[in-house]
């Protein structure tokens, strides 16, 4: 009986030496949210009092230096891998709005502005020598998640994102916009590969 016993915890030995676990994803698959920007209403743009000097935007109608609608800064972020779009709402279902446009800037841990992006409806942004890159459609309404922000973040290193709301004429306004990180969807699978 002890030979029975013996063989038994042998097998049972060999069946735990070939079980392994699977391997990590290289990314989070828990979508997260961090709320950028709180729903502000619609105001008038020369009500609007603090002017962000160091912005130009070519347009034909209303100011050239934009006015602050309002603004916020995230807190320490990272990407881990995952995509990075704006929503309306933080379980992602919802769309925003702006008038006219966001100033994404991003931040590396000691506040320098690393990269910068514009969504919204605007003509050319300038800061100093640089053309601002439009991330998105030029438009004032998106659909949920139809602004994927993910290129403009670094990859692994840490980051802040700030987000300013400009206007220039008329209106200036924004509804909550949400960043929400999520896994990459993956490319359908070509079935005509090799043909």
């Amino acid at each position: 009986m002890h030979l029975r016993t013996l063989a038994l915890a042998s097998a049972a030995l060999g069946l735990l030496a070939c079980a392994h676990k699977a391997p990590a994803p290289a990314h989070s698959s828990t979508p997260r949210a961090v709320r950028l920007l709180v729903d502000t209403p619609p105001q008038e743009t020369l009500t609007f009092e603090k002017i962000r000097e160091d912005v130009e935007v070519d347009t034909d109608e209303g100011e050239r230096t934009p006015r602050v609608v309002t603004y916020a800064e995230t807190p320490v972020l990272r990407l881990e891998g995952q995509r990075a779009r704006l929503y309306g709402d933080a379980k992602a279902t919802l769309g925003f709005s702006v008038d006219n446009f966001i100033l994404l800037e991003v931040l590396d841990p000691k506040g320098q502005v690393k990269r910068r992006g514009v969504v919204g409806f605007t003509e050319n942004v300038h800061m100093g020598q640089e053309l601002v890159d439009n991330v998105g459609s030029r438009a004032f309404s998106f659909e949920p998640g139809e602004v994927d922000i993910t290129e403009l973040l670094p990859e692994s290193d840490p980051f802040q994102l700030r987000a300013t709301v400009l206007d220039s004429w008329g209106v200036g306004r924004v509804t909550d916009v949400y960043i929400v990180f999520s896994a990459p969807q993956s490319r359908p699978v070509d079935d005509l590969r090799g043909e």
